[in-house]
């Protein structure tokens, strides 16, 4: 077992194309020997969003705190608060993008361990 307080996890900037103002922490793991997941967080600051991209594999997300939108492959946005969930299907083409002046939109991203 492990327990881990996501303020003790490394965060690290995403340099994918297209990516601004996010960044990426992964509290739980291969490293921690995760047999199939791995959870990442993702916070992404005001004026910032993640890289527009698909991949061949579903994920799970959570939004832990803020505001923003989850934009689809035909450029539609659909709300997200603190509180939702949303799944990503396979080969969706996807961007998480933050609405918010002033706080950050934080939420957790479930993936295939491999894809961590």
């Amino acid at each position: 077992m492990k327990v881990v307080n996501l303020k003790d996890v490394e965060s690290i900037e995403v340099t994918m194309a297209g990516a601004k103002n996010a960044y990426r922490q992964v509290p739980l793991g291969k490293k921690d020997g995760a047999p199939n997941f791995s959870f990442r967080v993702f916070t992404i600051h005001p004026d910032g969003h993640t890289p527009y991209h698909s991949h061949p594999f579903e994920h799970l997300n959570y939004v832990i705190s803020g505001k923003g939108v989850l934009v689809d492959g035909d450029g539609g946005e659909s709300e997200l608060t603190a509180g939702e969930f949303a799944l990503v299907l396979p080969d969706e083409m996807h961007r998480y993008r933050n609405t918010s002046k002033t706080e950050p939109l934080v939420l957790i991203c479930a993936v295939p361990r491999e894809y961590e």
